[in-house]
């Protein structure tokens, strides 16, 4: 079911998305939480302590996942798949309220 993000993809990319302005490879059916995974400097920082953070549940519930995706702010990464020239953007601290 899930493969290791060191064991690298079977086949070529299928897109090109923009991770914090640099482009970076994707695939058909990946979400914008794979991506992260993938470009751990892109991850986001906690609202409490700062501490750095990466996507973990994978299903909508944790919240890590928050990125900045095409311009909307507080999106869980996790339940957005990746399109060509998405642009994701780390996301610091809180979410935004009304999101």
């Amino acid at each position: 079911m899930f493969r290791s993000v060191h064991e690298g993809p079977a086949t070529r990319s299928d897109m090109i998305v923009l991770v914090n302005g640099a482009e970076t490879p994707a695939w058909n059916g990946e979400t914008v939480a794979g991506v992260l995974l993938r470009v751990p400097s892109a991850g986001r920082t906690s609202a409490v302590s700062g501490a750095p953070r990466l996507p973990y549940c994978q299903m909508g519930v944790c919240f890590d996942c928050l990125a900045i995706v095409d311009g909307v702010a507080s999106t869980q990464g996790c339940m957005v798949p990746v399109k060509p020239g998405m642009r994701i953007e780390s996301q610091q601290g809180p979410r935004e309220i009304g999101r």
